[in-house]
C-alpha cells in the first residue's frame, strides 16, 4: 500500500492531511515532509490521520523525530483524527504523554 500526502495551509497552520499506510516504506517521505515545515521556527502543523488504516514502528519514529526537531526549533505539531489502531500504537508505547494528540476515531476504515 501507499501513503499519499497532502498538504496545504489553514489559518496559519500547516496540515498534511495522509491516507494509507505508514511503514518502512512510505516513511521516508513523511519523515521529509514533516521536518522541511517543522524547521521553521514557529511553525503550527497539524497532521489528519483519519484514513490511516496501519502505522509500524518506523511511522511511530518519525513522529518522535517530529517531536525532536519541534521541541528544538519552537514548532508544534498536533496528530487528529486516529484510528483506534493507530492510536493503540501511541497508547502501548506511551508517546501519548509527550505528543499532543486529540479526536480518536473508533473503529476502523
Amino acid at each position: 500500500m501507499n501513503l499519499h500526502i497532502e498538504g496545504y495551509q489553514e489559518d496559519g497552520v500547516y496540515v498534511l492531511k495522509l491516507s494509507g499506510e505508514v511503514d518502512a516504506y512510505t516513511a521516508p517521505e513523511l519523515k521529509e515532509r514533516l521536518l522541511d515545515l517543522l524547521n521553521e521556527d514557529g511553525t503550527e502543523v497539524k497532521i489528519d490521520l483519519e484514513k490511516v488504516n496501519y502505522m509500524d514502528s518506523t511511522g511511530l519514529g518519525v513522529f518522535i523525530s517530529g517531536l525532536k526537531t519541534s521541541n528544538e526549533l519552537n514548532s508544534t505539531f498536533k496528530l487528529v483524527n486516529l484510528q483506534d489502531n493507530v492510536y493503540r500504537l501511541f497508547n502501548i508505547t506511551g508517546l501519548n504523554e509527550v505528543m499532543d494528540i486529540e479526536n480518536t476515531i473508533r473503529g476502523g476504515m
